[in-house]
């Protein structure tokens, strides 16, 4: 009777080192051991260690935005335009109603990104267009409508309330307000994805959409919901980058869009859906701006740079095929040893 959970008990940590998110975890533990033994201050000080924390928040809110709609089988390109868009919406109701009371604005951005976000459910759930052309086309629709809406203006830090600055600069013991409301992002959605009907269902609809709809899933709703939330948390990230750098211009939050994808997949989310966890794409965006961050640090120069980022986005793809086939082949085998089993055949 206490053979299974001995079992279990022994085999948990190689089942944690197992685990994608580990594999990540240990690569930025590296990454900022070494950049701190060549440059103390990435790490090290009161300035370092908030940059450390700080520094990833915008880009883990869109990794995990990107992340949901990837597990469903598809992609937003339009998360990095609705954060401009909602970036300056934001920016632009304090100047225009003096006055605003902080909620409602904030609330108010959020809900454009649902709104932006719903746009694109709608046209790629209903309309059953692919999502990455949809995507592709309202990032630029949406980053028309913020350049002809802003033009050459600029909302300034003076046009901004100080309450609403302080949110991408304050602390609460020691830790950046913006890294804690991350965190909870992450919580947030990790806790919905796994252990909630709507999530299990976005795995299920990623992994063979055709089944998922044969077992009587509602597949065009959960998609729908799934870009809904990417647009709402898109908006978020949209106000916190208000906050933060105090300063919006029509081209808030450029490329952030393949920075996200990129995240999601370092952090094991598979592009083809179905596999991977939220918890995987904040720590790959956590890699990813420690590795924009150490490289220069490091000595090497912007060409390089970028061409070690590429390499790592290749070689995790790379990576989670051969992680696919080799469990696709694992599964094989045991069918196999099951049927030989079942006919009493002796197993090989």
């Amino acid at each position: 009777m206490s053979v299974a959970p001995t079992f279990a008990k022994r085999d948990w940590p190689l089942m944690l080192v197992r685990r994608r998110e580990f594999g990540v975890v240990a690569a930025v533990v590296v990454l900022v051991t070494v950049t701190t033994v060549i440059n103390p201050g990435f790490a090290i000080g009161s300035d370092g260690f908030r940059n450390l924390l700080l520094t990833p928040s915008l880009l883990v809110i869109l990794a995990v935005a990107q992340a949901i709609v990837i597990i469903t089988k598809n992609v937003d390109l339009s998360v990095s335009a609705v954060l401009g868009l909602t970036a300056y919406a934001t920016g632009l109701l304090f100047t225009d109603v003096p006055g605003a009371p902080l909620p409602l604005v904030v609330v108010a951005g959020i809900g454009l990104g649902a709104v932006l976000g719903a746009v694109n459910g709608f046209l790629v759930s209903v309309a059953r267009v692919p999502s990455l052309v949809i995507t592709l086309g309202t990032l630029y629709i949406y980053r028309g409508i913020d350049v002809a809406w802003a033009g050459s203006d600029r909302i300034n830090a003076t046009d901004l309330p100080s309450q609403f600055t302080a949110l991408g600069t304050a602390s609460l013991l020691g830790i950046p307000v913006m890294s804690i409301v991350a965190v909870a992002v992450v919580a947030i959605a990790a806790y919905v994805m796994s252990q909630t009907r709507a999530g299990r269902q976005m795995y299920a609809i990623g992994s063979n959409g055709y089944a998922a709809q044969l077992y009587g899933l509602a597949v065009r709703r959960t998609v729908f919901i799934g870009f809904v939330a990417s647009g709402t948390l898109a908006g978020l990230a949209g106000v916190l980058f208000a906050a933060r750098y105090a300063t919006v211009s029509s081209n808030a939050g450029f490329g952030m869009e393949l920075q996200a994808v990129a995240a999601a997949v370092l952090g094991g989310v598979a592009i083809v859906g179905g596999i991977g966890t939220v918890l995987g794409a904040a720590l790959g965006a956590v890699l990813l701006t420690t590795i924009s961050r150490a490289l220069p640090t490091l000595g090497i120069g912007d060409f390089w740079q970028q061409a070690v980022l590429g390499a790592l986005i290749i070689g995790a793809i790379v990576l989670d095929r051969a992680i696919a086939a080799r469990q696709a082949r694992r599964l094989r085998s045991a069918h196999a040893r099951a049927a030989a089993v079942a006919r009493k055949e002796p197993v090989s």
